[in-house]
């Protein structure tokens, strides 16, 4: 039981757009991820947004009402037990935006998945999540039947049964659904039961060269700010394996680009720092290890990391990191038919000469094919990404305008 209040795990908030996984994570966390300008303007999810929750029990009710978020007991009044606390990876559920989400996906240890009562299950960006979620290898689920306040009991049971007919025969099949409505945080201790119960907290291997996905990348001095009274970049993200220390050296590949290239991705030069401050769990911690969300301060240039600069990168001690690849070659296991489209499509050979959009880890890059021979593919790819043999690949293919899931492969 971690009784710290620093997170043990990064849980994804998937679903269709509008399905209410922001809403539900304000619920659990009490915090509203959406903070662009642009998000709060549209009504939507564009970036991922993070949020930490500290799940706690109480001694004195009975299940599910004993499960809250709360420190004191809504029911009866007595101290809750801390159980532990967990990151959520809130991801944009919008057909455009499908790239975010798979750079998300690369950091959850499991996934709520909501899915909203009030319209017909599946739609298109369900089915995707839910395939991007497999290709990752996430089998831990629990699925959230939302917006039940808006649906008769009847309509409530038939969307259901629409769930479990779409979920037979996937990595969740198994998964508990939980009818809840997010807007009135009804049944939200039963789904804090359901997940306490159904994601585990992975062993952490600690021996390993330490190792960090990098998610966001922030410039966190304000407009104006004299020169003497800059802080340095501040990269974040989380640890895969391993642990940093403050005053550590660090290696961020691929880098910063330092020659441009017409025909290919162009030189790539690695960045080189020292951490100076780590935050997790809302507070300043000597140490970040696997699990949860976290945010590294370094003596990097801010112009380096504003604006998600860094998103995609690998950090790792020098000289321990996987080599930075122009050219990438995968195996590939392709689905029958495309996923996200309201029309059957189905997914036809990889060819040469075509584009494919690749992400590896929290990477996202396109990759021209300059070689397919059946289920082996060679790619030029316009941004360069730091992998290794055997990462997952998980690869789409523009269908109509926009870029759509149609199989993934592991780097060879």
């Amino acid at each position: 039981m971690q009784t710290t209040g620093i997170p043990s795990l990064n849980i994804g908030m998937v679903g269709h757009v509008d399905h209410g996984k922001t809403t539900l994570v304000k619920a659990l966390a009490g915090v509203w991820t959406d903070r662009h300008s642009e998000e709060i303007k549209r009504g939507i999810s564009i970036r991922l947004g993070y949020a930490d929750a500290t799940f706690r029990r109480c001694p004195s009710c009975a299940e599910p009402e004993c499960f809250t978020v709360y420190e004191k007991c809504v029911h009866c009044g007595s101290l809750t037990e801390e159980l532990r606390t967990v990151s959520f990876v809130d991801s944009p559920g919008h057909e455009t935006l499908m790239a975010v989400m798979l750079s998300g996906a690369a950091i959850m240890d499991g996934a709520v998945l909501l899915i909203a009562a009030s319209e017909p299950c599946p739609q298109p960006q369900t089915e995707e999540h839910l395939i991007a979620l497999q290709m990752r290898g996430i089998k831990n689920i629990v699925i959230a039947q939302n917006k039940i306040d808006l649906v008769t009991k009847e309509q409530a049971l038939a969307n259901y049964n629409e769930i479990c007919d779409f979920v037979r025969g996937t990595i969740a099949e198994n998964a508990p659904i939980i009818p809840i409505s997010a807007q009135r945080c009804v049944n939200i201790d039963a789904l804090i039961q359901a997940i306490e119960e159904t994601i585990p907290t992975p062993e952490r291997d600690l021996s390993k060269p330490p190792r960090m996905y990098v998610a966001r990348s922030f410039d966190v001095n304000k407009p104006g700010t004299q020169i003497k009274n800059l802080k340095g970049g501040v990269i974040g993200g989380s640890v895969i394996q391993g642990k940093f220390r403050e005053g550590d050296e660090i290696e961020i590949r691929p880098g910063i680009l330092v020659k441009k290239s017409v025909k290919r991705a162009g030189e790539w030069a690695p960045l080189f720092t020292t951490i100076s401050s780590i935050m997790a769990g809302g507070r300043h911690v000597s140490e970040a290890t696997p699990g949860g969300l976290v945010g590294i301060g370094t003596m990097l240039d801010p112009s380096l990391t504003k604006s998600d600069a860094l998103i995609g990168q690998l950090v790792g001690k020098p000289d321990t990191l996987p080599p930075t690849l122009h050219n990438l070659q995968f195996e590939t296991q392709l689905l029958e038919r495309v996923v996200g489209v309201s029309e059957r499509v189905n997914v036809e050979s990889i060819k040469t000469g075509e584009m494919l959009m690749l992400s590896v880890g929290t990477a996202t890059t396109l990759g021209f094919v300059e070689h397919a021979s059946r289920n082996i593919v060679e790619t030029r790819l316009s941004r360069p990404v730091c992998a290794e043999t055997g990462d997952i690949v998980a690869i789409s293919r523009k269908v109509g305008a926009r870029w759509h899931l149609i199989g993934a492969g592991t780097v060879r």
